[in-house]
């Protein structure tokens, strides 16, 4: 998309914004840097996410883990994971998170791995949610969504659009496009000059 065809995108969604929710799944978008030269930031995403969706802050929901390090009895957050979720609810997110499990892997060189799936979170959330929204814009490549996204466009008509990064969106996403369960597949590439958190630094 060039950047005249996504000012145009965006403008269609003035009349549905306050009918309209937005689900980022932060550590699926995190993982796009691996295939990106540059990363996309928080304060940088809630101003797109703006476009979409305005007025009840519980239709910008950012799902991201609650990292309190590797001692299960800990109740304090590591500062990097504090500061996400600050910064977060600070532009206007609505924050869900649950604690990030550490899992013993000592093929690692740390000797464990951290895991934290909020999947089944975002979907209860998005069929509890039914009755405020209309359209669903979801950031995630991830395909597990599908089944719910399936589910409310079939029983309540729900039109939803997912962003991802190229080679990190799931077959199960693209053949929802096909079927009509996804009306429209975006690619954050094409809007790097409203993400990259570095676009204006030397």
């Amino acid at each position: 998309m060039n950047h005249g065809e996504i000012k145009s995108f965006l403008a269609s969604f003035q009349k549905v914004h306050g009918r309209t929710i937005v689900v980022i799944d932060f550590a699926n978008v995190e993982k796009w840097k691996s295939g990106l030269s540059w990363k996309i930031g928080i304060q940088e995403l809630a101003r797109l996410v703006k476009h979409f969706s305005t007025g009840n802050t519980q239709l910008r929901r950012f799902y991201y883990g609650a990292d309190y390090g590797p001692h299960e009895k800990s109740d304090t957050q590591t500062l990097w994971s504090a500061h996400m979720l600050g910064r977060a609810g600070g532009n206007g997110f609505y924050v869900v998170n649950k604690r990030v499990k550490y899992i013993h892997d000592s093929r690692t060189g740390f000797g464990y791995i951290k895991k934290c799936d909020l999947d089944v979170e975002m979907a209860v959330d998005l069929i509890k949610m039914k009755d405020d929204y209309d359209h669903i814009v979801l950031f995630s490549g991830d395909g597990d969504l599908v089944c719910a996204l399936k589910y409310l466009k079939e029983f309540y008509s729900k039109t939803s659009y997912v962003f991802g990064a190229r080679n990190y969106v799931g077959r199960e996403i693209i053949d929802s496009v096909k079927t009509g369960t996804i009306k429209k597949v975006f690619y954050v590439e094409d809007f790097e000059y409203r993400l990259n958190m570095n676009r204006f630094r030397s």
